[in-house]
């Protein structure tokens, strides 16, 4: 009895939540390292691999919607045991892929869909509903502050295996440790918990025709695109990037590190601000941030000091808008389909996630330089910025639903 009232208390529920998360996103945020390994062993060009890891963040967009319907419907429990086992098996198929097309379908496809079932929309959909309102805040930046931790030991862990084993056997140890996480997802069932049941009858047809018709739904949409065309861009060709400037491969990993130690304290501080502030405009602060960190290092020479100082400073910004959109979904829409509405959000994020780490190989083979893509990068964190500061963020009431 114990032992269950310990894993049903809200610190251990956002442990699991966020050590499930850290490791899915930890080894999504390291896959830059594999890079120039895997297509200097097989001869491929740099957009070869990137071409797979677009494909990857956009069936996570495209699957994110329809795994948190199912969140929604039937419990989260499911949909992350689930993107585990996709996870593993991936991570698996991907070291043994020996063509384009066998990469693409297991680093592509198939973590992709593991991607939508262990990261933000089933993570954070299943912690909105299980923590009281007054702690949700509280809740999602811890676990994405959890998720960071993660993501910041996975950065010397994969270069260290890189160094020792190879990148193949790397994947494969990868593909194990994801294995092990499957008892972390088992305290998650959200739908058990008093908070899943919703005090009126809404359908998930009102719900999507509720949101749709929302102008702020699709401002929030639109900007999330920008969070994932910098960030996916930065997370996979930033080493590469810093290889060309001349400096040693030891440098994109520590800036990868870097980025993620930052991150675990940006993401909880975003959180904790959400529930303090109106997180519209936290979140076109952001934005701004970012694009001004981008402009600096890009028209800075390219050292250490200025690869260090701009991963910190885009740590700190890194995820912080995800805990802020999940928020921001919640406060205006409820939590009875918030899962399934944040997917829908999150596949503008994808959309931008994909033309990022694509058009990032496609304009180097080009051009041989990624010049062009810093330029988009701070434009559209401008953009950004202007389309979230007019969204309307009061909760929408439902008078007939509520005397149901």
């Amino acid at each position: 009895m114990k032992i269950r009232q310990f894993w049903l208390h809200p610190v251990a529920l956002v442990l699991a939540g966020g050590t499930i998360m850290g490791l899915a996103l930890g080894i999504r945020h390291v896959q830059g390292l594999f890079l120039v390994p895997i297509t200097g062993d097989h001869g491929w060009t740099r957009e070869t691999f990137a071409f797979a890891i677009a494909v990857q963040n956009l069936v996570w967009g495209i699957a994110q919607p329809f795994t948190g319907m199912i969140a929604d419907r039937f419990g989260s429990v499911r949909v992350i045991v689930a993107g585990i086992a996709f996870y593993a098996l991936g991570l698996v198929l991907m070291a043994q892929a020996a063509t384009p097309l066998a990469f693409t379908l297991s680093a592509g496809i198939c973590i992709g869909i593991a991607l939508s079932g262990t990261a933000f929309g089933a993570i954070y959909g299943a912690l909105s509903r299980i923590v009281p309102p007054a702690r949700r805040s509280w809740a999602l930046g811890l676990a994405g502050a959890v998720g960071g931790v993660g993501q910041f030991a996975m950065v010397p862990l994969a270069q260290g295996l890189l160094s020792t084993i190879g990148w193949f056997a790397t994947l494969i140890v990868l593909g194990g440790a994801v294995a092990a996480l499957l008892p972390l997802a088992l305290p998650l069932r959200d739908r058990q918990a008093p908070v899943a049941v919703a005090a009126s009858q809404q359908t998930l047809r009102h719900a999507l025709g509720e949101a749709f018709s929302h102008r702020g739904f699709w401002l929030l949409t639109a900007g999330f695109l920008t969070c994932g065309f910098q960030l996916a861009f930065i997370a996979s060709h930033l080493p590469a990037y810093l290889l060309d400037h001349g400096l040693a491969a030891n440098h994109g990993m520590a800036s990868l590190a870097i980025i993620a130690l930052t991150n675990i304290f940006g993401t909880y501080l975003c959180g904790h601000l959400g529930g303090l502030f109106r997180r519209k405009y936290l979140l076109a602060g952001i934005y701004l941030a970012r694009s001004g960190a981008m402009a600096l290092f890009f028209l800075l020479p390219v050292t250490p000091l200025s690869v260090y100082a701009f991963s910190a400073a885009m740590g700190l910004v890194w995820l912080g808008t995800v805990p802020l959109t999940t928020g921001l979904v919640s406060q205006v829409f409820g939590v009875r389909y918030v899962s399934t509405l944040f997917g829908f959000v999150f596949f503008g994020h994808q959309v931008g996630s994909f033309l990022g780490v694509w058009l990032g190989g496609y304009i180097f083979d080009a051009t041989r330089s990624y010049d062009l893509m810093w330029t988009l990068g701070v434009g559209l964190g401008v953009l950004a910025a202007a389309l979230h500061w007019p969204i309307d963020d009061r909760e929408l009431a439902r008078p007939g639903l509520a005397a149901a």
